[in-house]
């Protein structure tokens, strides 16, 4: 029987299955000395089924799920970050015994729309977060100088990071400056821009208690790991044509103190040479 006859049988029949599995499943905690690897697949929430060259590379959700089950059983893998469907289905495929669970909350913002930057929390809330026994949300927060949707996504923003402060875990907070280009929304990925997405994003809500940050690994890291005290993760972003680069980046990034670890999707569960279980590994190798 397939992954998808399986888990779509369980889903008609047994439904209340979800949420007792999520209920008994074994948690993950934060490593206390050394980083920690999350695996993250919240891309197709958005319509956004691209990885590397391929337009539909996380389109087949039975090879997407395998490909996910893969990294997180491989040694010195923390957790996964996801959507509700994803994280109930590798729920009920056994492949989140152990780990640190992350909600993926705001995916409004579809991939290639004109709305963009009006990133409504379309997904997990708090309670949701709360309720399935998460470790916290995350959130995307592109900020564009010029669109007026911004103000709207800040404040909702804040308001979630006020109300995963109140359940006690992490916001986790991934900030960017956007611009309009050839009428697509891109990420501003110059370290000054990064720095200033920094200080935006940690002055969100009434505590920063429990916030976290997900950034980007651009040049001149140091100098913009300077521009907080929160703890923060690295993103993966894009699949790199230079994996080598990509992970001699990240690396270098671990070396700073207020780095806490990585946040992986495509370029472990997609790498150029399609081995799940090396590229994982290597990375690994460097926390």
């Amino acid at each position: 029987m397939s992954i998808i006859e399986k888990i779509a049988d369980i889903r008609a029949t047994e439904p209340e299955k979800i949420a007792q599995t999520l209920a008994n499943r074994k948690k993950g905690s934060v490593p206390k000395d050394g980083a920690m690897l999350i695996i993250a697949c919240d891309h197709p929430a958005r319509g956004a089924l691209k990885a590397g060259a391929d337009n539909t590379a996380m389109a087949d959700r039975e090879e997407l799920l395998s490909r996910c089950a893969e990294a997180l059983g491989r040694p010195g893998v923390h957790g996964f970050l996801g959507t509700a469907d994803m994280i109930e289905d590798l729920a009920l495929m056994g492949a989140l015994e152990g780990k640190l669970v992350y909600g993926s909350m705001n995916r409004a913002g579809l991939d290639g729309a004109s709305f963009g930057i009006d990133d409504r929390f379309n997904c997990y809330d708090a309670a949701g977060v709360k309720a399935a026994g998460l470790d916290g949300g995350k959130m995307l927060l592109r900020i564009h100088f010029d669109d007026p949707a911004t103000p709207a996504t800040l404040d909702a923003a804040a308001k979630a990071v006020n109300e995963l402060a109140d359940e006690k875990v992490m916001a986790m907070v991934e900030p960017f400056i956007s611009e309009t280009k050839d009428g697509r929304i891109v990420n501003n990925l110059e370290p000054q821009a990064v720095i200033r997405s920094i200080a935006i994003a940690e002055g969100l809500g009434r505590t920063s208690a429990y916030t976290w940050l997900k950034l980007p690994c651009v040049p001149d890291m140091e100098k913009v790991m300077a521009a907080t005290t929160l703890p923060s993760l690295i993103l993966g972003g894009e699949v790199s044509s230079d994996p080598e680069a990509a992970m001699n980046g990240w690396g270098k990034a671990l070396k700073l103190p207020n780095v806490k670890g990585l946040v992986i999707g495509r370029s472990l569960l997609f790498p150029p040479d399609g081995d799940v279980a090396k590229a994982v590994d290597q990375t690994v190798e460097m926390l």
